[in-house]
This record gives structure tokens, sequence and C-alpha cells, in this order.
């Protein structure tokens, strides 16, 4: 994993964003001229103030939203199809099971729950819910949904994971430990991950890459790299190093909350 790290800088492209601009209602400019660009295997964080337009970058990507002008091109042509969403809140059925709720992105699909019932009872193992396969949402804690939820995404083992601000809502020892169990998750799967967060302390402790957002109107006005190796811990969470990448993240958000006061 170390050895991945030092080659940030020499990973094949995914995606690009490209002069993106959105804008709602015809006069909000929700981005503008917006520049990115996703590799494979990168977990990049987008950190910025409320309203730079981390989550409607995040919706462009998906393909829940479409650029007012500009254009996101991917490596190959065209939008890859292994690709989940985790939103803020869990989103669970709570009428199924939380092996059910696991179940939908394969039922979307037209497999049976039979025909997947292994990989579900894994992913649950993975996130530690196996215990827990019969049990319904309102029978768990705020943790353990979004556990659920992650669980959900990276069933398929998709190529691409899009995070919306996934624990802002929970209690910090609860949001540390899923930060930890994330990581060791997008090892084990090998996957890219882009995610939103507002918490400087957050993206460092995550990223490989964080892109420090501005608003009104939203767009990108640094990027920064962690390049301490994977996989990280408390040993680098209480490092100095840990600390000087904080201060520098925390400046440049600091930038960006000026840009747009």
């Amino acid at each position: 994993m170390a050895s991945e790290q030092m080659d940030i800088d020499n990973r094949a492209p995914l995606l690009f964003m490209r002069h993106i601009e959105k804008v709602f209602n015809g006069d909000v400019v929700a981005l503008k001229d917006m520049n990115l660009q996703v590799n494979d295997g990168d977990f990049i964080s987008l950190l910025g103030p409320s309203g730079c337009g981390k989550s409607t970058a995040l919706r462009l990507i998906a393909g829940l939203l479409h650029p007012t002008t500009g254009s996101i091109e991917w490596n190959g042509g065209q939008s890859i199809d292994d690709l989940s969403i985790v939103f803020q809140e869990p989103t669970l059925m709570p009428w199924a099971t939380v092996a059910k709720n696991v179940w939908l992105p394969f039922r979307l699909r037209g497999q049976s729950y039979g025909s997947v019932k292994t990989k579900i009872l894994e992913a649950l193992a993975l996130v530690g819910l196996d215990d827990f396969a019969d049990a319904y949402p309102r029978e768990l804690s705020g943790g353990m949904k979004m556990r659920v939820s992650i669980a959900r995404a990276m069933v398929t083992s998709p190529r691409l994971i899009l995070m919306d601000e996934p624990f802002a809502a929970l209690d910090e020892i609860t949001r540390l430990k899923l930060d930890n169990d994330l990581l060791e998750l997008k090892d084990k799967i090998g996957c890219t991950v882009v995610f939103v967060t507002h918490s400087v302390f957050e993206s460092v402790f995550l990223s490989d890459r964080i892109v420090v957002m501005a608003a009104r109107p939203g767009r990108v006005i640094r990027e920064l790299q962690v390049k301490t190796p994977y996989p990280r811990g408390n040993e680098f969470s209480t490092s100095s190093e840990y600390t000087t990448y904080t201060r520098t993240a925390s400046e440049a958000l600091r930038e960006a909350m000026e840009l747009a006061a």
C-alpha cells in the first residue's frame, strides 16, 4: 500500500470535470469553471464552506445532475456502471431487513436475493454487522445504519464510490471509528473515493488529495496532497506530520471562506 501511495502522481485518469458551470433557476450559479481530475485509486476529499457546490459536484459526477456548460469526460469515453453513492442520511428501507437493504443494488439489476446472499453477508461482515442481517433499521443506532449504507454501496465492489458527508450527523467517537473502517474497506475492494466533508481533520486523515473549494460561485481554489502512506491510524492522527497537514488545509479553507465573504 505504501508503494501505491508513492505513485499518486502516476495513477491512470478515471474522469475529468472540464470548465463545469451549473446554474439553478436561471440565476443561481452553484459552480463556475470547475476543473477536476479523478484518478483510479484516489481518495479525494472535497473540502469547503457551505454553499461552495461540493454536493452539486458529486451529483454531476453521479449523473444525477447535468452541467449547464462544460463537460464530464470519462476515460474510455463513457461513464462507468459500477458506481455507488452514500448520502448523509442512510436512506434505508424501514420495512426491509438489513440484508434486504444491502441486496437493493443487486435487486435493481434483476439478481435474486438467493443468488447474491453470500456477497451480502460478506459485505455485512466487512462492516461488522454480520450478526444483524435479519434486524430492521429501527433496531439500529445511527452509526450502525450508516454501516448498512456503506455495505450496500460496497457490496457490488464498485470502481468509484461517491460519499456526501456520510458521517456528519454522527458523534465524534463513532465518526472516528467509521473513518478508520472506511480506509480499510477501500483497501479491500480497491476502489476510488470522492468524499464531501466540512472537516479539515477528517479530510487529512482520510485523503491522499484534498480539493479545497470556495463559494459564490463554487470553484476549486487549491489542491493539497497528503503523502503519508496508508494504513493510517492513531499514530498518524497524533503526529506532527498530521498537525502540519491540518494547518495547511485550515489555511486553505480560511482562504476559501474569505473569498466567499
